[in-house]
């Protein structure tokens, strides 16, 4: 593949550095007893959300699982309110209703992190079929985890989306464990995603995902022909987690070579050597780890300063009566 121009790849470098701060702030936070619920931290998989990121246009949307910080600070969220949402304050989000698992934000095409697994395939469709309807060219890209790809409605998400010929673009994060059980364990074929390609009509994709350069173009490509009216695709990014599922999961049941062979393999560290070898000055690369570092101890002290959510604010933004008016 092409090298992408170095505007294109400080910023990609950014983004995960940004990112991979970030989730480490969040782990420590956690610790401290601050963040509000558990936490499913992306540490590890951050070169996905930055190269999916880089190839969607400013309107695009986005949908993530629960493991979705990074989806969203690479679509351009602010840190502030992602970190205020995670440690429950009036200034997160969501005012603190969401938490971790719930992160939203319109302004910017995230329509929602979802708990339910593989719920947000089918409700993307969705918002596919409002662009194309709309004739807007907007893309919808919906990310999933490999343990999604044996949930029912990936596979009606998958048949409804090729016989309409959506503009949806599904990213499989595949980081070998669904929770805590191998991926392998319960799939009859190796490749949870690529191999149920075929069965829609779909070609079978599949990217290292701990490249942030070929992540991006493949997005790109996915991209840009849904955008054209070529319909949906389903790619499959190889990837690791560097933590357990959650923060109550120690991950222990990972075997201790496999997490060694994966931790070699940190698309940040690999990046920097990439562009390094390409003869961008260290000093920017240091200035850009500066500034995230920088953007994160702001974050964490305006988040940790906002108030409690107010009471009142618990009757907002829901559908409480289970009416219908809402709809008119």
């Amino acid at each position: 593949m092409p090298e992408v121009p170095q505007s294109v790849a400080l910023e990609l470098y950014r983004k995960m550095t940004e990112i991979r701060l970030f989730e480490k702030r969040a782990y420590d936070l956690f610790m401290q007893n601050l963040v509000k619920g558990t936490t499913h931290l992306g540490t590890g998989q951050e070169a996905i959300a930055a190269g999916v990121s880089q190839a969607m246009n400013d309107d695009d949307y986005t949908f993530t699982t629960y493991r979705g910080h990074n989806h969203v600070l690479a679509r351009g969220t602010p840190m502030t309110p992602v970190m205020a949402e995670l440690l429950g304050r009036e200034n997160g989000l969501m005012h603190g209703k969401g938490g971790s698992m719930h992160l939203l934000d319109t302004s910017r095409g995230i329509l929602g992190a979802y708990a339910i697994i593989g719920a947000q395939l089918v409700i993307a469709n969705g918002s596919a079929f409002s662009a194309r309807y709309r004739g807007t060219r907007q893309v919808t890209v919906t990310f999933l985890g490999d343990g999604a790809t044996n949930i029912g409605a990936f596979h009606e998400a998958l048949n409804f989306a090729a016989v309409y010929k959506l503009p949806v673009i599904f990213i499989c994060e595949n980081n070998k464990y669904m929770e805590y059980t191998p991926i392998g364990a319960v799939t009859a074929v190796p490749r949870p995603a690529a191999d149920r390609a075929a069965s829609y009509g779909l070609e079978p994709v599949v990217v290292d995902g701990n490249d942030v350069e070929a992540v991006y173009h493949t997005a790109a490509a996915a991209i840009g022909k849904a955008r054209d009216g070529g319909g949906p695709s389903l790619i499959e990014a190889l990837t690791y987690r560097h933590g357990g599922h959650s923060r109550a999961d120690p991950g222990k049941y990972r075997p201790a070579e496999e997490v060694k062979e994966w931790l070699a393999k940190d698309p940040i560290p690999a990046y920097r050597a990439v562009l390094l070898s390409r003869g961008v000055d260290e000093a920017v690369l240091d200035g850009i780890d500066k500034s995230a570092r920088e953007a994160v101890d702001k974050a964490t002290e305006e988040a940790k300063a906002g108030p409690e959510p107010r009471i009142e604010l618990a009757e907002t933004n829901v559908w409480a009566d289970g009416g219908h008016a809402w709809r008119n």
